[in-house]
């Protein structure tokens, strides 16, 4: 089973929270993929993760570029896991696959939208009820992340 995480954005943006947490997965040796519920979004993030930082970027590619499976981060609006992730993040309200091949996913929701916190409930009975270990994490107010439940 699958440890899953649920990370309540309250104080900065997915795209200020991201890159962070898949910098560590990447420190871990994990391969990462990020599945968003649109292509608009998968887009944008591709676009920002090359530019997050003047100092640096996260080397990636999405689903739509030529040898996924390469890719230590892989974007993506599917389930498919063409790069052997070990963690999976999923962003914007994308519905999850099963979750039995990864070690770790991290379910990023942000809570000034009621649609993603009513999603995120959700979810969270969902993996609760199939027997993942599921912890809760909310930000501070100086966007460090306190575990909540």
């Amino acid at each position: 089973m699958a440890e899953v995480l649920f990370y309540h954005l309250t104080e900065s943006t997915l795209e200020d929270a991201l890159p962070g947490l898949l910098e560590r997965s990447l420190g871990r040796g994990w391969r990462a993929v990020v599945q968003s519920g649109t292509d608009e979004r998968r887009d944008a993030l591709d676009q920002h993760l090359w530019t997050f930082r003047d100092d640096s970027f996260l080397a990636h590619g999405s689903d739509r570029d030529p040898h996924a499976a390469d890719q230590p981060v892989l974007l993506t609006t599917t389930d498919a896991n063409p790069n052997g992730a070990q963690i999976r993040f999923l962003v914007d309200g994308a519905s999850p696959p099963d979750l039995s091949a990864y070690e770790r996913a991290v379910f990023l929701f942000d809570g000034h939208d009621a649609g993603q916190v009513e999603a995120a409930r959700g979810h969270w009975k969902t993996m609760k009820a199939g027997g993942h270990a599921v912890t809760y994490w909310q930000q501070t107010p100086d966007r460090r992340w306190e575990r909540k439940a």
